[in-house]
């Protein structure tokens, strides 16, 4: 098996975990993204984006993930101070091979991340039972829908990809940032997917005991 090709990435350690489909505003306030984000939209027009396991994401210092997601800027605005409002959306899973000097701003050496090759047996499965898991994700919505909390209607349409949907539900799911994180890392689509219905089936038990307690 070949070995996936290493690249140097600008990377823009967060609070929270960019999932792949996932769309997200960033606002940029530190000197050191600011520059980053020019610099980016002067090439590419992405930098990865890690999970902050502890610190703070202002000043460094931090401890980041290995795991993360590139993130591809759909829109910025420049404000008047210098600072930036972003739209990124999350394209593809990275890992992160090596730190780099945070100078002039986080960067690391990458590989692109695919999914394992599923099996067609993993595949059937899959097939099986994605419609019982996108059921569930639909009840959370609706319940939390129930509970004042803002979010997607629970008719939103997923992909008919399978592989793409479990990313989407995966991102628009109500999960702290670890639980994501376990999500972006698992090494393929099947996994993904087990994990997840783990996840939304507590998430429907506990929101339905805050519903009955009122």
């Amino acid at each position: 098996m070949t070995e996936p090709e290493t690249s140097t990435m600008a990377m823009f350690p967060l609070g929270m975990v960019l999932i792949p489909t996932m769309v997200v505003p960033i606002h940029v306030f530190e000197p050191r993204y600011r520059q980053m984000t020019r610099d980016c939209l002067d090439g590419a027009r992405e930098f990865g984006v890690v999970l902050i396991e502890r610190g703070s994401e202002v000043g460094g210092g931090d401890i980041r993930t290995w795991a993360g997601t590139a993130a591809n800027i759909i829109d910025a605005q420049e404000f008047p101070d210098g600072r930036w409002g972003l739209v990124v959306g999350g394209t593809r899973r990275i890992r992160v091979s090596r730190w780099l000097e945070d100078d002039p701003y986080p960067r690391a050496e990458v590989q692109d991340w695919p999914d394992a090759s599923e099996r067609d047996d993993d595949k059937e499965e899959i097939a099986a039972r994605l419609p019982a898991v996108t059921a569930t994700w639909r009840r959370v919505l609706a319940l939390q829908s129930e509970l004042g909390a803002p979010g997607l209607p629970a008719t939103f349409e997923v992909s008919d990809d399978p592989a793409i949907a479990i990313w989407q539900l995966a991102a628009l799911s109500p999960n702290g940032p670890l639980d994501r994180q376990r999500l972006l890392a698992a090494e393929s689509p099947a996994r993904r997917l087990s994990l997840l219905a783990e996840l939304l089936d507590d998430a429907e038990e506990v929101i339905r005991a805050r519903i009955e307690m009122g």
